[in-house]
Formats: C-alpha cells, sequence, structure tokens
C-alpha cells in the first residue's frame, strides 16, 4: 500500500477520477454550486482525509498535473489569435479594463489586509489571488509570501468566479461579449476562463487574453507596491 501511495499513478489517477466525477456530477444536477472544479476538489480532500494519506504521498502525482498548468495557459493564445481582429480593434479598453481589474483586485487586497492586521508575509501571499497560479507563486515567492497560501487563494477565487460569473452578467445586464471575457478573465483567471468559452467563443478568447495581460500588469504592480507591504 505504501509503494501503491508513493507511485506518481495515486496522485494522476486520484485528480483524473475527481475530475471526471465532478463534471458527471454537474451534469446530472444541473446546479451551479455542484460545480466540477469544486465537486473535485472536496473529494480530493475528503479521499486524503477518510483515508488519512498525507499530502505529500498524493502531491508526487499531483506536481505532474500541476506542471501543466503552463503550458495549458498558453494553448489559450490559440483562441486569442481567432479573435486578433477584434483585439486590435479594442486594444485600449481591453489594455484600460484589465488594468482596472488589476488595480481593484490588488487595491483592495491591500487594504482588507492593513484593515484585519495581517502581516507582511500573509499580505504578500493573498496580493496576487486574481492571476493564474504560475504567475501568483512567482509573485509570492519573490514578495517573501507563503506559496501555499496563495495557490489556496488562488483556487478560490477562481471557483467563485467560475461560480458567480453568469449570475453577475445577468445581474448587471452585461451584452458586449468582449466586456464579459475580460471582467471574467481579469478576476478569476483560468478557471473562470473555463466558464467563458462555456458561455461563447469571443468571451473564451477575451477571458485568456486577460489571463496573460493581468498577469503581467500584475508583476509591474507588485513591484511597486513592494515598499507598502
Amino acid at each position: 500500500m505504501s509503494a501503491l501511495l508513493e507511485s506518481p499513478f495515486f496522485g494522476v489517477t486520484l485528480t483524473v477520477i475527481a475530475y471526471w466525477a465532478g463534471v458527471k456530477i454537474q451534469r446530472r444536477t444541473g446546479l451551479v454550486i455542484c460545480n466540477y472544479m469544486l465537486v473535485a476538489v472536496a473529494l480530493l480532500v475528503a479521499v486524503l482525509l477518510v483515508f488519512d494519506i498525507p499530502y505529500e504521498a498524493y502531491y508526487v502525482g499531483g506536481s505532474f498535473i500541476n506542471m501543466f498548468l503552463g503550458p495549458a495557459t498558453a494553448c489559450m493564445a490559440v483562441s486569442i489569435y481567432a479573435k486578433l481582429e477584434l483585439l486590435k480593434k479594442n486594444w485600449l479598453p481591453v489594455l484600460a479594463g484589465c488594468t482596472a481589474g488589476v488595480l481593484t483586485s490588488m487595491g483592495s487586497i491591500l487594504l482588507m489586509c492593513r484593515l484585519f492586521g495581517l502581516d507582511a508575509a500573509m499580505t504578500a501571499s493573498l496580493l496576487p489571488k486574481s492571476v493564474t497560479t504560475p504567475i501568483a507563486t512567482a509573485i509570492s515567492q519573490d514578495h517573501g509570501g507563503m506559496v501555499a497560501i496563495t495557490v489556496a487563494a488562488v483556487m478560490v477565487t477562481g471557483i467563485l468566479g467560475n461560480l458567480a460569473a453568469p449570475f453577475l452578467i445577468r445581474l448587471f445586464r452585461i451584452r458586449d461579449p468582449l466586456a464579459v471575457g475580460l471582467g471574467i478573465g481579469a478576476c478569476s483567471h483560468a478557471v473562470g476562463t473555463a466558464k467563458a468559452m462555456e458561455i461563447g467563443e469571443t468571451e473564451g478568447a477575451m477571458s485568456g487574453l486577460a489571463i496573460g495581460l493581468c498577469g503581467i500588469i500584475t508583476t509591474v504592480c507588485a513591484l511597486g507596491m513592494g515598499g507598502l507591504l
């Protein structure tokens, strides 16, 4: 049993099964709360807790899946290229929207951390919560943050964005697919982009673009905010 748990196949297989079960449950129930990512994470945590399996044993295989985060994000460039003409016509609103999204996200986190008296390490861990994991962890490490907390914050932000995006679009009556995609990508990175792709092709392309652009802007802003941590 010990040899099985220490094998990379355990973590990979468990993750794939949990994701498959999450997709099936969401399709069967049709409930927003049964989001496949949320269900998959809950199943993984439940299995590790019930069978008393150390996270380190799971991560031997889980790290292989984590390795594909960067390439998966880069693959979104294909959908962006398909909407290149739209991007050329709207480059200024795209840039302004992503900048506003980053400043709002980072500014609100900085303010709340000050209000709740969190230290510099916790602030640095939470600051890049709205960008994709590879960029967020790099920013966190460079500013003395705790990577584990950063990853958790990124996952929670992405799942909440994935769940809330359709409701917020209807609530604020957003009709422009460009605005929908940029909004989702700017606040909930790749997990939110999965929902944007379900909504429409343009929404998915613009959300994928927002991931990269917001990542760059966040990195630059984090350098400027270094003295405030």
